[in-house]
């Protein structure tokens, strides 16, 4: 191994070993004590049915990352990537045609390596803990059908970057960023019309009290919206959620029949009054802006390493081919990648804060998001108790607990 190769390596041990010490201290830091907000929801049998659960989903989530940080180190240190290359250029195809071919058979062989981890984890842990709703038969065609959306929209942005990366010169990652960044808004624009729909069904919630209740929150917080939608996420799991999709006059809500089944008129209103609070508070906004401004970055890097001959030589290659070096990037970057999430996530939670406030003061009915809150934590088994340190590292949305103290703190 040599010194290039061992600085990747220690790049993704690096990342393993913090995320492992995340996982570890989340779950010593569990507490058998039932929060009060939650006494009357969580009786011990199931509190300890959570508890379960989450010592459950971190050991699985463990083997998962050792087995695929043991695969990744073995399949670059013997020269994996160097013999699917020697495959592809024996062909005798173009840049571009190469580049995909390379890059297609690479992610096929970690797809395959992922079945076993996503069966398993659908029919064994979800099953196991009451939420899995899904077939095998359900389980065939969505693995099908999402290899098949990966293979179309991610070879069309691969085939993007590869071409002006090949044909261009110091502006090629300006020229890439700016296509992909074009391509990213029309996949935005597409993806609630004609992807979503080969997964679940998406019917007009009905007219009745919980219709009425939504629009006409939304009329008088001037919020247009394409509609109000029922998802049938019943038929894959019992866990439950809402969300927005599109944007402006085209913006959907979407809840699932799980969530409609469990929930007050008040409760639901709530909730997507939270969902509309990120809009109007041009929290949605903000984070397109962010998400641009790292590409830029990620795609000036990449034009930065992609031509020098050592990140070629770390991964054993007798060629320099570019579409190569993309991929070889996305392992340099790796824990930019992590510190990005971690800024990312903290503006997030920051975010969620805001639109509570923005629903509570709104609606102005603060218990009915508490006991949204409280249902959603009890019927989707989550931790009451994440470590800090986890919650630096991951959470996109702050602990439930945390969440009600603020609420409670609001003045109306």
């Amino acid at each position: 191994m040599n010194a290039y190769t061992l600085l990747i390596v220690s790049f993704l041990v690096l990342v393993y070993v913090v995320e492992t010490i995340a996982d570890y201290l989340n779950v010593k830091n569990v507490s058998n004590d039932i929060p009060a907000e939650f006494e009357g929801l969580f009786d011990k049998e199931k509190y300890a049915k959570a508890q379960a659960y989450l010592k459950a989903g971190t050991r699985f989530s463990l083997h998962m990352s050792t087995f695929f940080l043991a695969a990744q180190i073995v399949f670059i240190c013997f020269g994996g990537f160097n013999l699917v290359n020697m495959f592809v250029e024996s062909l005798g195809f173009g840049t571009v045609v190469s580049g995909l071919l390379f890059a297609g058979i690479l992610m096929f062989l970690l797809e395959l390596l992922k079945i076993p981890f996503s069966y398993y984890s659908i029919f064994h842990i979800e099953e196991r803990f009451g939420f899995n709703r899904m077939t095998h038969k359900f389980f065939l065609t969505d693995t099908l059908k999402s290899w098949i959306i990966g293979a179309v929209l991610g070879g069309a942005v691969f085939a993007i970057i590869v071409w002006f990366f090949a044909r261009f010169g110091s502006y090629a990652w300006l020229y890439a960023f700016m296509a992909v960044l074009a391509f990213e808004l029309f996949i935005t624009f597409i993806y609630p019309v004609t992807i979503m729909p080969l997964f679940n069904k998406f019917t007009p919630l009905e007219d009745g009290e919980l219709k009425t209740s939504v629009e006409n929150y939304a009329k008088r917080e001037n919020f247009k919206m394409k509609g109000l939608f029922k998802m049938d996420n019943s038929k894959r799991s019992a866990k439950s959620n809402a969300f927005f999709t599109g944007f402006g006059r085209f913006r959907r809500i979407v809840l699932f029949d799980t969530l409609i089944q469990k929930h007050t008129v008040d409760e639901l209103t709530s909730v997507l009054a939270h969902e509309m609070g990120h809009f109007k508070l041009g929290h949605i906004l903000k984070q397109m802006i962010f998400s641009f401004i790292v590409t830029a970055v990620m795609f000036f890097l990449l034009s930065v390493f992609i031509k020098s001959p050592w990140l070629y030589e770390a991964f054993k290659m007798q060629s320099t081919p570019v579409y190569a070096g993309i991929i070889f990037f996305g392992f340099l970057y790796t824990p930019i990648s992590m510190v990005i999430g971690v800024v990312s996530s903290w503006f997030s939670r920051k975010h969620e804060y805001a639109a509570d406030k923005y629903a509570v003061t709104t609606y102005k009915k603060p218990e009915a998001m508490i006991d949204a809150l409280k249902k959603l934590s009890v019927d989707n088994l989550s931790n009451l108790h994440p470590h800090p340190f986890k919650v630096f590292l991951e959470y996109s949305h702050p602990p439930t607990l945390d969440r009600i103290e603020a609420i409670r703190k609001i003045r109306i």
